[in-house]
Formats: C-alpha cells, structure tokens, sequence
C-alpha cells in the first residue's frame, strides 16, 4: 500500500548551504541511518544501497526529475527498481540565515522478502524521517560555513 510523509526542520544554514549539502547525494549515508550507500550512475541517476535486518539490502535507482537551484529538488525511482518512491524537499529561507526545509516522500513497498526488509525499515516513518532530518541538522550545523559550499 502506498504511503505518503511530509516533515520539516529549521536548520542554521542558508538556503544555498543546505542545498548543496542534500544535493550531493552521496553524503546521505553521513545522516540517514539506514542507507549505506549512493553512487552517482550520471547527472541525474544515482544507484541506492539500504540495509535492513539482518544485514538484507535493498537497492534501486533513482532519477533526480528536478534540480531548482536552492530551492528544490524532486526525484523518483526508475522503473524496474525494487524500491519504488517519489519525492520532494524543498528549501525555503527565513530570517536570521535560517532555512525550512521539508521533506514529502512517497513509497510502495515492493512484494516478497524486499517488501518485508522495507516494511521494517519504513515502521514508523515518519519518525526514522524525522530522525534522519535531524541528523541533517547535526550534520550541516556542525560543518564549518568555509566547507559547506564546497560539500
């Protein structure tokens, strides 16, 4: 049964700072507890590795369909991939050198034993999404502002 999240986090970064902190999206294993791994395949397809229980992997690959510098950024996974999941995190400023950032994420987990790594892995997802934004916050505050263009 497909699921539908929203959460947000107001983080200490600019908007321009978190962005490129998320959009490199092999930093994701340094702040999403579950995934392991994202390898860029070319500029918008990236290769995902999450481990579930009992050292189960689950793996896709995502298509990046909009990259609004600083503001936005959508995805959904390609066709034949295990995961299937579409989404969207968008970055919007506040006062202070602040930023909102919320996350909507759509999934359908898949049939058979992947379905049931999963269905493990997304229990409570609105809680391990909220988990894994702040530990985005820990992350892009505790990054010196001379690094975090760069990241």
């Amino acid at each position: 049964m497909p699921e539908k999240i929203t959460q947000e986090i107001i983080v200490k970064a600019d908007p321009q700072d978190a962005f490129n902190a998320w959009a490199n999206f092999e930093n994701f294993p340094k702040f999403m507890r579950y995934i392991k791994a994202v390898v860029m395949i070319d500029e918008r397809t990236s290769h995902w590795v999450m481990e579930g229980p009992l050292g189960r992997r689950v793996e896709w690959d995502a298509e990046t369909t909009t990259m609004e510098p600083f503001s936005r950024i959508a995805w959904n996974s390609k066709q034949l991939s295990d995961m299937k999941t579409s989404g969207q995190v968008t970055f919007s400023p506040l006062s202070h050198g602040e930023t909102q950032i919320t996350v909507t994420l759509h999934y359908d987990p898949p049939a058979g034993w992947a379905g049931d790594v999963i269905a493990e892995l997304f229990g409570n997802p609105e809680g391990k999404l909220n988990a894994d934004l702040r530990n985005f916050k820990a992350y892009i505050e505790g990054m010196p502002e001379r690094t975090r263009r760069s990241d």
